[in-house]
Parts: C-alpha cells; structure tokens; sequence
C-alpha cells in the first residue's frame, strides 16, 4: 500500500487516494487494541485496578474484547466511505504482589493476541492474526488505606516491539517500536457503596523506522489520556461500573510529514463484575466511542475479564 506525502485536507470528500491510504494505514496500525485495559493507543484500566492487594497474592487474568469500527474519520470529518475494521482481541496477564520497602510493588506481564480485519470497503487490505507487543509493568502504590477503599499507585508500562509486523502488510498487530507509558491511578470510597476512580498517562513512542512499503521512519508526539469510573456495590462481591475516557495529543509524523491526525477520541464504558467464587471474578463491560478526530470510530464493544487469584 503506497502513502502519501501531501498535507491534510479539511475536506473528506477532496482526500487525495494517496492521503485516504495513509489515514488507513495508520488508523489500522494505532486502533487495533483501543478499548482494552492494556491497549496499542492507550492505556486503559478497568475500575478497580489500582486496589492493592496483600503481598505474595497473585492474579492471573484472561481479557477477550470483539470491537467492531464503521466510520473512518480525518481531521474531524467522516470519510465518505463504508469503512470497517473488526477485532476481537484477547490479553494474557500475570501479577504478583509484594512487598518492596514500605511500599506493595506488583510487577507483571501483560501478552496480546488475536486478529484483526478489515472489511467493505477496505476489504482489500486484508487481516493479521498472532502476537502483539509483549508490556512489562510494575505498579508503586504511595497510598495504601483499604479501610478507607483509598488507593493511589503509579505504574510504569513497557511495550516491547515482539509482535507480529510486516511492513508491506497494511494492517499489524504489532508496531514496531518501543513505547513507555506513564501511568497514575487514584481510588477514594464517595460512600459505603460509592467509589470513584482517576486515572492519568502519558505515552512517549519510540521511532518506527520501517514503516509502509516504502520504509520510511514514523515518530509520534506524547499521547495523554484520562479517566475516570464510577462504581456503586450492590454487596461486597457484585457491583455496577460506569466510566468516560478522552485523549489528547499524539500527532504522527510520517517521513518528515505532520500527519495532523491527533486522535482525539471521546468513549464511554458501562458494565458490571461479581466474585463467583471468593477468588474467581467475572466482569462484563460494553462501550463505544462517542467522538473521534482521526482514524475509526467504534461502533461498539464487548469486553470480558476473568480473574482469578492464587
């Protein structure tokens, strides 16, 4: 697939095929994993996951997500076109909690897998199936009061390029660079069976120097988001969440071109988790995006979590 080197149109409806191509390109390669707790565009969390658990427990944790995006869009405005782009995605993840200090530390591993596919009009660029970027983490919790259900933790994310990467390939599970993401979470009981979750990051991308057919680097400007839930316990093992993210920032650059494709994405999230066992959690979530600058729009998505602690 050849990229263009043109600048951005304000007009969808006078994108060059060159420059449409090169909104796809990148749209597919940043918009695989949106929406998981550990995705390719940002870092999104679960309500709950900066609660520190005892040391020398673990968690293992298996994610599963279907996403479905029918609108592209570029510099704010839809692209005349029926634009699709499914996935369904799942996520491996280890932790372990310990005691570093007078701190609880909890390093951990999180592996992607799945497949992705392009569809109706952009059929043509075709699907990838396999591994993503494997991501190291590690969260420091500086507050750690659970009789007042209040946490505050930062982690800091490691994304090593180990996934699946074709250059010639228009759509990858993996990006070819290293990323470093910065990661704050703030917990706090509003009352006995209210608690309110923040969420804060930024991530820093490393270059992509091999990037389209013809090889070109692509470097990205830092990328923040924030979030923030709601979640209201029914008893101590069945709750109901909600929960609104936005981002903000992180323009591409494509052989010394500004993309102008800052992402700019609006969602929200509802869902639900109940213990079924005191150590076996399910949960349920579903979302969409609400708005979106550059690249797909999701129509909706379903993710599933089951967690199990040892």
């Amino acid at each position: 697939m050849k990229m263009s080197t043109g600048p951005a149109r304000a007009n969808p409806g006078r994108l060059s095929r060159g420059r449409l191509q090169a909104h796809l390109l990148h749209a597919s390669l940043f918009g695989l994993m949106a929406g998981f707790s550990c995705g390719a565009l940002a870092m999104d969390v679960d309500a709950g996951d900066y609660t520190a658990l005892p040391k020398d427990t673990n968690l293992g944790l298996l994610y599963y997500q279907h996403a479905e995006r029918n609108a592209l869009y570029a510099d704010g405005h839809k692209v005349p076109i029926h634009a699709g782009l499914d996935s369904d995605i799942g996520i491996l993840r280890g932790v372990h909690f310990m005691q570093l200090g007078d701190y609880i530390v909890d390093p951990q591993f999180l592996l992607p897998f799945g497949n992705v596919r392009a569809k109706d009009d952009l059929k043509d660029l075709g699907s990838d199936s396999g591994i993503g970027d494997l991501i190291l983490a590690a969260t420091v919790w500086l507050v750690n009061e659970p009789e007042k259900r209040r946490y505050f933790g930062i982690t800091p994310f490691l994304f090593v390029p180990t996934g699946s990467y074709d250059k010639d390939n228009a759509i990858n599970l993996g990006e070819n660079r290293w990323k470093f993401t910065l990661q704050s979470g703030y917990i706090t009981g509003l009352t006995d069976k209210v608690t309110l979750d923040l969420v804060g990051d930024v991530t820093f991308f490393g270059h992509n120097n091999d990037y389209g057919n013809a090889g070109v680097t692509q470097k990205q400007e830092p990328l923040y988001q924030g979030q923030a839930f709601l979640r209201y316990n029914f008893t101590e093992r069945f709750d109901v969440r909600a929960g609104v993210s936005k981002l903000w920032g992180g323009e591409s650059e494509i052989a010394g071109l500004d993309m102008n494709d800052k992402p700019g994405t609006s969602k929200y999230t509802v869902g639900t988790s109940y213990f079924i066992t005191p150590s076996t959690q399910l949960m349920a979530n579903y979302g969409q995006d609400m708005s979106v600058d550059s690249g797909f729009k999701e129509e909706r998505r379903i993710n599933l979590r089951l967690l199990q602690l040892f």
